[in-house]
């Protein structure tokens, strides 16, 4: 790899660590024992006044695919900034498998523990390649000169060929990431979390922006992560949510309004609700 361009990776790679993106180090520590994988219970976060989330409790199942909608200012930013540590709530509790109280930990602790989030802009390394990205996503140690010394193994090599396979880059692994197109740039960023192993990954809109055939790939991206994952897919496009739930009825969306819980169930059920056409659907 370029000095020049591993130490502007490692800079970049030092900030994500103290905003909360770093290596997972004990995936042993997540108890999954009961079956959820995530617990919130009656969270409510107010700025200025004004009630963000309000008595929110949502749970999801280990494996579990779940989408969120809602209309804008419904939560759901606020609500993953609660789970990922970003925000201290006012009241009430979130829990991280059976044991791990996610309101005792930092953002870093949180991914560490196993834990990953995708914002809505991707931040991949535009000058390094796409293989060079997940190769930096390995790394526990953001350090110039860490970077410098780092030597994938044949076992890490193995497994940034298979998330190149995972996330439809194989043949874009020499490429510079800056030359990727938005879609592509979305898969790699994801990759690149893929790289850490995480038991939970929080998607904020991944298909912003995407054209129809980028929106398609997606989806039969996230379908092949469920059950091996666990993934919370917060998003507007509803047919984008049709294509992840498949017209199965066991999958559930969670519609978000005004900080609570307004309906879940499956994509027809709350396409249904009376309530949800009000405020949301029905707009």
């Amino acid at each position: 790899m370029n000095p020049e361009l591993l130490e502007q990776g490692a800079e970049r790679l030092q900030s994500a660590a103290n905003k909360g993106q770093g290596r997972v180090l004990d995936p042993g520590a997540l108890d999954l024992r009961h079956g959820r994988v995530l617990y919130l219970e009656d969270i409510s976060v107010s700025f200025d006044g004004f009630k963000a989330l309000n008595n929110l409790s949502l749970d999801i199942a280990v494996g579990e695919l779940r989408c969120i909608i809602g209309p804008n200012g419904a939560g759901k930013t606020t609500m993953m900034d609660v789970i990922t540590g970003k925000t201290r709530p006012d009241a009430g509790n979130a829990f991280f498998g059976n044991t791990i109280n996610l309101l005792r930990h930092s953002e870093s602790e949180i991914v560490r523990l196993g834990l990953g989030r995708k914002f809505q802009k991707p931040t991949v390394f535009e000058r390094l390649s796409v293989l060079e990205n997940l190769e930096l996503a390995l790394q526990t140690d953001p350090g110039v000169w860490a970077c410098l010394r780092f030597k994938p193994t044949p076992a890490h090599r193995e497994r940034m060929d298979a998330v190149l396979k995972q996330i439809h880059l194989s043949s874009e692994a020499q490429r510079q990431a800056g030359l990727l197109s938005h879609g592509q740039k979305q898969w790699l960023e994801i990759g690149m979390l893929l790289m850490l192993d995480p038991k939970l990954l929080l998607l904020d809109e991944p298909v912003a922006g995407m054209t129809d055939h980028e929106t398609e790939r997606t989806a039969e991206l996230l379908l092949s992560l469920q059950g091996k994952h666990s993934l919370m897919v917060v998003e507007h496009d509803m047919k984008f949510i049709d294509a992840l739930t498949c017209d199965d009825a066991r999958k559930k969306v969670t519609v978000l309004h005004e900080g609570r819980v307004l309906a879940e169930g499956s994509l027809a059920q709350v396409q249904a609700d009376p309530q949800v056409l009000e405020v949301y659907l029905g707009r």
